[in-house]
């Protein structure tokens, strides 16, 4: 797990970087089509990256329209067995693969699957727009939404009233929406921010990211996680800390990117690449097209964050394509 693991280290460097801002970084090419490209490609993985992989593929087949691209989002755990199956040609997670599906992978093809970093993305803690809270701390959070309460409060927080609101809101009980077991948001929640513990069992599970906050949006009480891409005027982010007393930001892409915000991630498009082929046009030009303007901006247009030059530069190269200038 070499070449996956140096990838996934640079990620965490990186993420404190601050190139990692809103802007699409200059250095970053126009895309520029070439001849030959068309066939079908199928995405099989995170419903967090169903709307951007959509973007991509529409702005992809502006410049190759004889080229179909297959969606389906049905959680980051169906990436991995449709690589190792061949159903898909990428494998989109909002986490990174765990080490035993790595090793599933490699156990079937000799070497690892390769991972894209496209795109950065804050999980934003979402409360109904009527609910005055303004901050919560992670260990906040994790009383919230946890039986364990592994970060170290001393009771579960079960109304508005125990996270800090007084007057009417006081006795309101909290309404918990969150994710399935199958998505990548549900695991790198837990990790982060439950400090790794389990998740009560009072959470309403939703199938997708739009159905946590629609959730959210039809109750007063309720609060929820989800991609920040999937925010709407009916609820609202609130600012999170990484301590108790410490400063609260809130998930904006100048927090999200410098790490300042503590519950952001990278979003991923593993692929099955033969280490000692060369990555096919089809493949390789939707890669170059991911790392350009364009599709930087679909990235924005999501709602996400853009990465920066020196990703799509080390990414570029662990696929075989030469980096920028190539």
């Amino acid at each position: 797990m070499k070449r996956t693991a140096a990838i996934l280290a640079a990620s965490t460097a990186l993420m404190t970087a601050p190139a990692l801002a809103q802007e699409i970084d200059p250095n970053l090419p126009n895309y520029e089509p070439v001849s030959g490209v068309s066939g079908n490609l199928v995405s099989i993985g995170s419903d967090t990256l169903n709307n951007l992989m959509t973007l991509w593929s529409e702005g992809f087949r502006g410049f190759y329209p004889n080229v179909a691209v297959q969606i389906q989002g049905a959680g980051s755990g169906t990436a991995p067995p449709a690589l190792v199956e061949g159903t898909a040609q990428f494998g989109p997670m909002s986490r990174p693969m765990r080490g035993s599906e790595i090793e599933e992978f490699e156990a079937r093809f000799g070497y690892e699957p390769i991972p894209m970093r496209g795109a950065i993305d804050g999980i934003g803690v979402f409360v109904h727009r009527d609910n005055p809270i303004e901050c919560l701390s992670l260990q906040q959070v994790d009383a919230i939404f946890s039986s364990t309460r592994s970060g170290g409060a001393d009771a579960q927080i079960a109304t508005w009233g125990d996270a800090g609101l007084e007057g009417e809101w006081a006795d309101r009980p909290i309404a918990m929406y969150g994710r399935n077991s199958a998505s990548g948001t549900y695991g790198y929640f837990r990790e982060v921010a439950l400090f790794g513990g389990d998740y009560s069992g009072e959470v309403r599970e939703q199938p997708g990211s739009s159905t946590v906050i629609q959730g959210v949006a039809s109750d007063v009480n309720g609060i929820g996680y989800s991609g920040i891409g999937y925010a709407t005027a009916d609820v609202r982010a609130i600012g999170i800390s990484a301590e108790p007393g410490g400063e609260c930001f809130e998930p904006t892409p100048e927090h999200a990117g410098s790490g300042a915000y503590p519950i952001a991630r990278f979003l991923y498009i593993y692929m099955n690449v033969d280490p000692n082929e060369p990555l096919e046009p089809l493949r390789g030009e939707f890669v170059r097209y991911v790392y350009s303007q364009e599709g930087q901006a679909d990235v924005i247009r999501a709602g996400f964050i853009p990465v920066n030059a020196a990703i799509a530069e080390m990414d570029l190269e662990a696929f075989g394509l030469g980096g920028l200038g190539n």
